[in-house]
């Protein structure tokens, strides 16, 4: 019986689209890779004009199980979570295995890096995942003039370079020459409550209250459903009073507690919409709605169409 019920688990679930690094290595060219293949198997860098062509298929929207940093000039869009974001000239752009993505070249003529990652490249050193650039989606895509452009394609040289040399420590070297772009690109767009002028308990609090609300996502599997999804509930797991929580954060992000946690979930219900093929009824269940038609109102109160023609839609 037991196996039976496991069997019908495994055959109801749908998993989101993901791609493997290797799948990433398939589509480059031999000599590109034996240029810059990493020893590591887990850290690599590419110069955008090598890895891309005008035939190329584009990939789906979709998760990678790897950090991505690129440093793109040229016209694209990149459809990111819930946001499409146009670069018409240069910018810095953070993905990480947690959020879908696709990347669409508007134009044939790109240059620039793009440098790939994963977590364990920095086990024992850093826990890359919990910087902001790699966390909110307000922070990942970051315009840059031309002297920045400048400053950056000088560090992701020298990283290409490294990266082909026969120095015995560069892998600590391309850690830290990467950990530099990071804290760079954080300094001009930090974390919201970084910049909020609130105590330092009203920073705690909006700290622990994000650290809670992003723990229950992504949603990956369709018997999954999110546990915490009131105001009430956030309070109570926090140990602290609900209007307490709600000054806290309307002082240090500007919104209530209701609004970040609509947001959050609309923000993923984007995602599962686009990138699963899973029913509104199986969405509405896993964001903690106990009926799909509650689901659909709200959905379309904020986006101003029904979840399945956003489905069909091309917008973001």
């Amino acid at each position: 019986m037991y196996t039976v019920m496991i069997n019908l688990i495994f055959v109801h679930l749908i998993m989101t689209r993901f791609i493997e690094l290797e799948t990433f290595y398939k589509h480059l060219p031999d000599e590109v890779l034996g240029k810059v293949k990493s020893e590591a198997g887990n850290f690599n860098i590419f110069k955008i004009e090598d890895i891309i062509s005008p035939g190329n298929k584009q990939v789906n929207y979709s998760r990678r199980n790897f950090f991505k940093v690129s440093l793109i000039t040229g016209h694209n869009k990149l459809h990111y979570a819930d946001k499409c974001v146009e670069i018409t000239e240069s910018a810095l752009v953070f993905t990480n295995p947690m959020i879908p993505y696709l990347w669409e070249r508007i134009s044939d003529q790109q240059v620039g890096y793009v440098c790939i990652f994963t977590e364990d490249f920095f086990n024992r050193f850093e826990h890359i995942n919990e910087y902001p650039v790699f966390q909110l989606t307000d922070n990942a895509i970051i315009p840059l003039n031309a002297m920045e452009v400048l400053k950056y394609s000088t560090i992701f040289s020298r990283m290409y370079d490294e990266l082909q040399g026969d120095y015995i420590y560069k892998y600590n070297l391309l850690r830290n020459l990467l950990m530099e772009v990071v804290h760079d690109a954080q300094k001009m767009q930090p974390a919201i409550w970084s910049l909020a002028p609130g105590s330092n308990a009203s920073n705690r609090i909006a700290a622990s209250f994000t650290e809670l609300l992003e723990r229950q996502f992504p949603i990956e599997l369709s018997n999954q459903t999110i546990k915490v999804n009131s105001p009430s509930a956030f309070a109570e797991r926090l140990n602290i009073h609900v209007n307490h929580l709600n000054k806290a954060l309307k002082e240090v992000t500007g919104q209530t507690t209701s609004q970040l946690i609509n947001d959050r979930l609309l923000q993923e219900a984007k995602i599962l919409l686009k990138s699963t093929s899973w029913s509104i009824a199986e969405i509405a269940w896993t964001l903690g709605f106990e009926e799909p038609n509650h689901f659909s109102s709200f959905f379309k109160n904020k986006v101003k169409i029904p979840p399945n023609k956003f489905r069909q839609s091309k917008v973001d």
